[in-house]
């Protein structure tokens, strides 16, 4: 049914193709994990966003993002996590019953593990939402339909030495660029939701781990 709309028999597919990876990863350790949303934006299916605050520390700040950050030793696994965060970050509280299952991980330039999680949190008001101003800067959707057009789809090639080095998708075209993890994120998503609709003309990369 997708992209127009998100239906049972998506659930349960998606839910049955990301089992094994939760079962494998979702008490492995890891250095952070993130929330990807699913929701209904004006009964529209949409992948909710956030911009990090510029007043972070670090070379990410500024960025688009998915909701979600480090892992704690508290943490009940890497769900908890994901769920934590977004709480903390959007103030939007997602039960363990909503969460579809984990994706395959991705990896930053230092090596990090970054594990995202998928949740359908139905329908969203984004101005019920109260982002921590700390954190995030605004909080923002992309309707799938919108991701899915080959217009708005884009890839950067990276060089290091002067040699091209790595390839990273791009989503192009709405109110802020996706590019980077969470672009890859984005990509593994869509290849995951909408398999007969999206099309991407690359393999999804991944950062080099060495």
């Amino acid at each position: 049914m997708l992209p127009g709309g998100l239906s049972a028999e998506d659930e349960q597919r998606c839910r049955q193709l990301l089992a094994r990876t939760t079962a494998q990863l979702r008490s492995r350790p890891a250095a952070a994990a993130v929330l990807v949303p699913l929701c209904l934006v004006r009964g529209v299916p949409a992948l909710l966003y956030t911009l990090r605050s510029s007043r972070l520390v670090g070379r990410h700040k500024g960025e688009v993002s998915f909701p979600g950050g480090k892992c704690d030793p508290d943490d009940q696994d890497v769900i908890h996590t994901a769920l934590r965060e977004t709480q903390e970050e959007v103030g939007l509280e997602v039960s363990k019953e909503h969460v579809w299952g984990v994706l395959q991980p991705v990896y930053d330039r230092g090596k990090a593990t970054i594990v995202p999680v998928l949740a359908n949190v139905g329908p969203l008001d984004l101005q019920s939402l109260r982002p921590n101003p700390e954190e995030v800067d605004e909080v923002f959707e992309l309707s799938l339909a919108h991701l899915l057009q080959t217009q708005n789809q884009g890839y950067t090639h990276f060089c290091q030495g002067g040699h091209f080095s790595y390839t990273l998708p791009v989503f192009l075209h709405g109110p802020h660029r996706v590019w980077g993890l969470t672009a890859i994120i984005t990509e593994l998503t869509l290849k995951l939701l909408a398999p007969d609709f999206y099309k991407p003309s690359l393999a999804v990369p991944k950062l080099p781990r060495g």
